[in-house]
């Protein structure tokens, strides 16, 4: 097989593992940056294009976008799709996961456990909404905003009004959350893939900070799910439409709560803390499933 991994970087650890599994497995594998990708949108033969060259004779690629690109990377994504190349995670599920709001507003349809969650936009808003998320503290975060970044804890009804008109003055979209204190500044990061979580590991903040993302200093150690949160990461990934997904829970009082459904999760951290060939095993499951114009969207979302 030919394998694409759109990735900004070879030398991302993430791109480095899947570029090994795949050789490993006896495939071909090809790192292109989707920022530097061209295409050609005509009907009888779509293609992108490359350092001069149509990419041709992929049999499946490996999305690997991160935020800021979302916009352009899932368009050549799409392109992909319309070729008739096998996406591992769609580009209607890419764009669906990093859209925060409606993330929450699909989860919520389906009976996921969430986190109570206010979402306005008029300044007036702002007294009732905090009431909605049942008071302070709460988390106050922003829909663009990752690995932490825009993420703020607001411990007084008064630091989270200042918050608030802050990112109202910039006119940023933003969720206001309740703050689960008994998750003691932890969360669990779930990797599924297909119908199954294969690795799991537990994120625990420094001391002094409330984000446990590891780029913020936290740690991270193996866990053992319960079948409850095993179920809930896969309905979350199931229901966003992603093969592959890194699932974000926080063990609250009254079960698995989802924080974030990612579609980009890096391999770095749960590979080390869990001892699990995470990359290997995203192979597989394209060995498994990849074939010629197997897209649910087809490129149409």
């Amino acid at each position: 097989m030919k394998i694409g991994i759109l990735s900004t970087s070879k030398n991302l650890y993430s791109t480095r593992r899947l570029v090994e599994a795949i050789g490993q497995r006896g495939h071909e594998g090809q790192v292109i940056n989707h920022k530097r990708c061209y295409m050609n949108i005509a009907s009888h033969k779509p293609s992108v294009h490359y350092n001069g060259q149509a990419l041709t004779g992929f049999d499946a690629i490996i999305p690997r976008i991160g935020a800021s690109v979302t916009f352009y990377g899932t368009a050549v994504v799409r392109q992909f799709e319309m070729m008739g190349v096998y996406s591992v995670n769609e580009s209607v599920a890419i764009t669906r996961s990093r859209d925060k709001l409606r993330a929450f507003q699909l989860l919520s349809r389906k009976g996921i456990g969430l986190p109570v969650t206010g979402f306005a936009n008029a300044p007036g808003d702002t007294d009732d909404l905090l009431n909605l998320v049942e008071g302070t503290p709460v988390v106050i975060k922003l829909l663009e905003g990752t690995q932490g970044v825009g993420v703020v804890l607001a411990e007084t009804r008064k630091a989270a009004e200042s918050v608030i008109e802050a990112f109202r003055g910039l006119s940023a979209n933003f969720l206001v959350q309740e703050f689960i204190k008994e998750a003691g500044g932890s969360d669990i990061r779930c990797l599924v893939i297909g119908e199954k979580v294969v690795a799991a590991m537990k994120r625990q903040a420094k001391e002094g900070e409330f984000r446990s993302n590891l780029h913020r200093g936290g740690t991270a150690e193996l866990v053992k799910l319960t079948p409850e949160e095993r179920s809930t990461a896969v309905r979350a990934a199931r229901i966003m439409g992603l093969n592959v997904a890194g699932v974000d829970l926080l063990r609250s009082n009254h079960g698995p709560v989802v924080l974030e459904v990612n579609s980009s999760p890096g391999l770095e951290g749960i590979e080390a803390a869990t001892g699990k060939d995470v990359a290997s095993t995203i192979i597989e499951f394209i060995e498994k499933n990849a074939k010629h114009g197997k897209t649910r969207t087809r490129g149409s979302g």
